[in-house]
């Protein structure tokens, strides 16, 4: 496996280290994705928070919606819900419309180019499947633990509260916010900025992902510093972010049903 892994990386290095651009001429394509991610992220952080967006609508006049919103997520009969709703629809926007805008109508490129195209994308399943089987395991021991039963699933199921419709509609929602997760981190920034960086846009993806963790339990933070190196360098490989979805989402979906099982739900 360690063999797999560093012929992995060497090959990868090589072929991405060929397409850079000379460092003498200014890359704005690049300048502008970063630019892009660095907002992006800031305006999931501050207005994700719905307590944030009730005040900021405030200040900005829209007194009615602040108000609609604050009842919507603290009094209505399903409020735990909806600020989770709040929360994903912010992620989901955020880490999908202002790279789309980029990518379509001001560089004018092909999405397939950030990572979407289904061609390739099944290189390497290998590797993807040897990660699943030593991400399970992990998994199955930390659920054990006080942190990780505190923090999954973000949905939290009320005493006697069956999994349909909520929990159901929750994890399917949370595919969504997967995807976008993928296409933003291991699509935009790295296949975005890969003419600059070229092997090393994967360390440059893998430092705010890795933050985007911070607050979640000390050993899924760690992890994820090696996820995103492992699975960003597979993007750059396979030009897809595809099998990175489906990973990404299985151990997601096997973290709540572990949580459930240690809860007693399950």
């Amino acid at each position: 496996m360690s063999n797999m892994i560093k012929q992995l990386f060497k090959n990868t290095f090589h072929s991405s280290q060929s397409h850079i651009h000379h460092p003498g001429k200014p890359d704005y394509k690049a300048m502008a994705i970063l630019v892009v991610v660095a907002l992006s992220l800031s305006l999931i952080k501050y207005l994700g928070d719905f307590k944030f967006a009730v005040t900021f609508l405030s200040q900005i006049g829209l007194n009615y919606t602040a108000l609609q919103l604050e009842d919507w997520c603290t009094i209505h009969p399903n409020a735990g819900f909806n600020r989770l709703f709040w929360w994903v629809s912010n992620v989901i926007v955020f880490y999908l419309i202002p790279p789309f805008i980029l990518i379509k109508f001001v560089f004018k490129d092909a999405f397939s180019a950030y990572g979407l195209s289904l061609k390739g994308a099944f290189k390497d399943y290998k590797l993807y499947l040897i990660m699943l089987l030593v991400m399970i395991p992990l998994v199955l021991y930390f659920s054990r633990t006080q942190s990780f039963q505190q923090r999954y699933p973000f949905y939290d199921l009320q005493e006697g509260e069956p999994l349909f419709p909520n929990f159901i509609l929750w994890e399917l929602i949370y595919f969504v916010q997967f995807f976008a997760l993928e296409f933003f981190f291991r699509g935009f920034m790295i296949h975005g900025t890969k003419q600059v960086f070229g092997f090393y846009s994967v360390f440059v993806m893998t430092i705010p992902y890795c933050m985007i963790h911070f607050g979640k339990p000390f050993p899924e933070t760690i992890a994820a510093i090696i996820a995103g190196v492992v699975l960003g360098v597979l993007s750059l490989k396979s030009r897809s972010i595809w099998m990175g979805v489906a990973i990404h989402y299985s151990v997601a979906i096997t973290m709540d049903l572990c949580s459930l099982y240690q809860k007693g739900i399950l």
